[in-house]
């Protein structure tokens, strides 16, 4: 159960990143600071800073990566390592409330078109891939640097990379049936490697 403390810290979070990409929706990520942010938030520069070490960390921040972990290792031991990454993507997306799915777009939105985002977004995606890979490596007896765990991992991590693509050059699609597209025809070229 969440306390008060931090369902206070969650919503003054939401709350400045709602701010910001309003902002940044209206007048551009550019031309947008960080003190027009946490005034918009109500919030006090220093505050921004607690939440979010820099203006582009209010973009690239949620809380998806905290969950990934628990919903792989709450896959069945039967499952393969490959079906258990691929369901656990798919339940934190299908998971999301649909405002949730709102930000995540705008969000990405941004990523992908800001210079400085995009090579954030590919450090993050390296970060994924290390963590994925442990979890591979745990769950089949083997190393994060066994060649069939990395090839395993950066082929999920690429698929989930197109999907975001696929998601962005048609706003209408469903997240989760993109990614269950993406997933399902990679699911025949990918080899588990336990």
């Amino acid at each position: 159960m969440t306390g008060l403390r931090e369902k206070k810290k969650q919503r003054t979070r939401r709350a400045i990143q709602e701010q910001a990409l309003r902002l940044f929706g209206q007048q551009g990520y550019e031309n947008t600071t960080v003190k027009q942010i946490a005034a918009a938030a109500e919030v006090s520069e220093r505050t921004f800073f607690r939440y979010f070490p820099t203006k582009e960390d209010v973009v690239l921040w949620d809380d998806l990566d905290l969950s990934f972990a628990a919903h792989f290792r709450a896959q069945p031991a039967a499952s393969s390592s490959f079906e258990a990454l691929r369901t656990a993507l798919r339940d934190i997306f299908t998971e999301l409330p649909p405002g949730e799915r709102r930000y995540l777009r705008e969000r990405i939105a941004l990523m992908t078109s800001v210079p400085p985002l995009r090579a954030m977004l590919l450090d993050q995606l390296i970060d994924a891939s290390r963590v994925m890979a442990t979890l591979v490596a745990d769950r089949s007896g083997t190393t994060a640097d066994d060649p069939m765990v990395r090839a395993s991992v950066g082929a999920v991590v690429g698929a989930g990379f197109a999907t975001v693509l696929a998601a962005q050059e048609n706003p209408q699609a469903d997240f989760t049936t993109l990614l269950d597209e993406t997933l399902s025809g990679l699911a025949v070229v990918t080899a588990d490697p336990r």
